[in-house]
């Protein structure tokens, strides 16, 4: 056993988690949704709103349920349930940036990981968020659990680790 003390990125720790549990969810059993109580009306270009009528299944598809209520407006109804304490307008105007990128929805799904990966970003504790003990605990439990959780969905490491010696270092220590 090496002594030493390992730091945590608990927002890129947590992002990389949802990410993919939503990526098994969307292949297995589709992802779990949430009505909205109160619909989100949400003001958009003519062009988003365009995209997000034409690409209502796809966006269904990750949990999200829009309607068009006008020429620059849409009302979103429903999330998944995992992000509903996620900033759900900001993360529909991402998500629909992400499809007018990809174009068709046949390259939608060819990139349906990368938007996932938007969606995580989205429903993931933000940097400054203090976590309790328990949380703690289980956001260290389910990075054991889950697939590369060494690295976040960008590729930026969730950890890193020091050791006794590279400590001592730091604080000037057998100089």
């Amino acid at each position: 056993m090496t002594l030493g003390l390992v730091i945590v990125d608990m927002h890129a720790a947590h992002e990389r988690i949802t990410y993919e549990h939503m990526k098994i969810a969307s292949s297995n059993e589709g992802i779990k949704v949430q009505p909205l109580l109160v619909p989100i009306s949400i003001a958009v270009s003519e062009k988003e709103a365009d995209l997000a009528e034409e690409h209502n299944n796809y966006l269904q598809s990750l949990g999200m349920e829009i309607e068009r209520l006008g020429p620059e407006s849409i009302s979103l109804r429903q999330v998944p349930t995992i992000l509903a304490n996620a900033n759900v307008e900001q993360l529909l105007r991402d998500v629909l940036s992400d499809i007018s990128d990809h174009g068709s929805s046949d390259r939608l799904e060819a990139h349906r990981d990368e938007i996932l990966s938007t969606m995580a970003c989205h429903g993931s504790v933000r940097a400054n968020r203090q976590l309790t003990i328990a949380e703690m605990n289980a956001l260290l439990r389910d990075m054991e659990h889950t697939e590369r959780s060494g690295q976040c969905n960008h590729g930026r490491p969730t950890w890193v680790q020091q050791n006794l010696t590279d400590l001592d270092k730091l604080f000037l220590r057998g100089q």
